[in-house]
């Protein structure tokens, strides 16, 4: 890059970078962003990051800033690691806002795939004579930026939620002893780690048959944030309990997918307790709601990241559909012998026919190995 394009060569890529991070578990739905504003001599005079919806997204926050320090940001350069938006939502336009301000310089990390946006925030910009540079996708800050909005990405691009699987075993690939014992496999830190995880998806998604079983709470406790994952249930027959752990006083919506058809009396007790009741129709077998009409449904609302955390036999349909784009392991170094497994997969014909994932990272977490894989070409769009 060249040095007149960074403000007297410095890369302001990590603090707007850090400052998008700071938009996780606050900006659902809408994307992490963070904007970097200097000088033209390259001095840093205003920074901020995409705020709760219905607020102010990163660009305005970051000229905010600099009217507070009162700084004039009129020949500036702004570093967003976003296309700014181009387009009147719960906000107006960010591209208008930095025209208004006349900023001289506008650094593009990524290109924003929103129908509404594509290109138009960086046509907006140059048509009023400001300067845009977007970084090449092999860029680090890109590659980075893409990553951490691959939620959004793939709700614009694919009209679905990135589906993240998370699953915790011991070595021999146990969840829980026969009888369901699961309490705890993994120590402190993993389990702190996975709350983590939930922290960054929309929503929270299980079967009913683990909620019947563990009545778990779904929401995020390890850490403080600004904002709860919506918490998803999957019950073709409506089966849930008005006094599940979920249904308690954690804020955030409660959803709980199942069959048209099936119990409207139990829908209708659901609905009257707050919950929003989503009857779809049924997949092939006529058993469960379709997977498909599962994910469009969740897109169509808002949820970009979907953290999965369920029983072998949703885990195993997700991934045997090929709907798993990456999946989180947690392994502790102890062995069960005969238990439950990590997923129901049906027997395959040949090893050619296994699904098939790629490593993104192995870590340790306290005492127990973090493993993120990823389904190949699920990230390309």
């Amino acid at each position: 890059m060249r040095a007149q394009e960074t403000g007297e060569g410095v890369d302001r890529w990590p603090e707007a970078l850090a400052l998008a991070r700071r938009a996780i578990a606050l900006s659902e739905p809408n994307p992490r962003v963070g904007c970097v504003i200097t000088s033209p001599q390259g001095e840093l005079i205003g920074q901020g990051h995409t705020q709760q919806a219905g607020g102010p997204h990163a660009e305005v926050m970051a000229l905010r800033d600099a009217q507070a320090r009162g700084r004039s940001v009129q020949g500036a350069t702004a570093w967003v690691t976003l296309e700014p938006c181009a387009h009147f939502g719960r906000t107006p336009p960010c591209a208008d806002a930095l025209v208004k301000a006349q900023v001289a310089r506008v650094m593009v990390a990524l290109a924003d795939p929103n129908p509404l946006v594509a290109g138009q925030g960086v046509a907006r910009l140059r048509a009023a004579g400001i300067a845009v540079d977007v970084l090449p996708t092999d860029h680090p800050a890109a590659v980075e930026a893409r990553e951490l909005n691959i939620g959004f990405l793939s709700r614009m691009s694919r009209q679905r939620p990135w589906v993240r699987v998370k699953m915790a075993a011991s070595l021999d690939g146990r969840t829980a002893l026969p009888d369901g014992q699961s309490q705890w496999i993994t120590g402190e830190a993993a389990r702190a780690d996975g709350h983590a995880w939930r922290a960054r998806a929309t929503a929270v998604l299980t079967g009913i048959g683990t909620v019947l079983a563990d009545n778990p709470r779904m929401d995020v406790r390890a850490l403080s944030v600004a904002r709860q994952p919506w918490r998803v249930v999957l019950d073709s027959h409506w089966r849930l309990p008005l006094d599940a752990a979920l249904l308690g006083q954690t804020p955030g919506d409660v959803l709980v997918l199942g069959l048209a058809e099936q119990a409207p009396e139990r829908q209708a007790a659901l609905a009257q307790a707050g919950v929003q009741v989503v009857p779809l129709a049924a997949d092939a077998a006529g058993r469960h709601p379709d997977l498909a009409q599962v994910l469009a449904e969740l897109a169509r609302r808002g949820v970009n990241e979907l953290h999965v955390e369920a029983g072998a036999a949703l885990t195993g349909s997700l991934i045997q559909e090929g709907w798993a784009d990456e999946l989180l392991v947690y392994l502790a170094p102890k062995l069960l012998g005969p238990g439950r497994a990590l997923a129901d997969l049906a027997v395959l014909p040949s090893l050619a026919q296994a699904p098939e994932f790629v490593w993104r990272e192995v870590a340790m977490v306290g005492g127990d190995v973090r493993l993120l894989a990823r389904r190949p070409g699920a990230d390309h769009f």
